[in-house]
């Protein structure tokens, strides 16, 4: 059944990307903006060694509530779909996946 004229269509997504390939971007794009969270947790666990688990704990707390803040945004999730959906028509416009359309082309010089 055709949607009335003038109607934004959405995109049919399949379950993989629903659950797993936007959430990839997702975590991706959080733990970018959470870098100073993600640096504090990773200097304290490489400075206490196996006492991570008790000696760590408030900037374990940090890193949880800056990316679960993140993962919960309604309009966060929005972003990182439609950056997959971009993604998605310019692989199957080319062909080429991003990771490869982000790698320099040789040149002749």
């Amino acid at each position: 059944m055709e949607p009335p004229p003038g109607t934004a269509v959405e995109p049919e997504l399949r379950h993989v990307e629903k659950d797993v390939l936007i959430p990839k971007i997702m975590r991706e794009k959080a733990k970018e903006l959470c870098s100073n969270q993600v640096q504090a947790f990773t200097k304290c666990c490489q400075e206490t060694g196996f006492l991570m688990v008790v000696k760590c704990r408030q900037e374990n707390a940090a890193l949880k509530e800056c990316l679960t803040a993140y993962y919960t945004d309604p309009a966060f999730y929005e972003e990182c779909k439609t950056e997959y959906l971009k993604e998605r028509e310019e692989y199957r416009a080319t062909g080429i996946p991003a990771k490869r359309r982000q790698q320099k082309l040789p040149t002749s010089t």
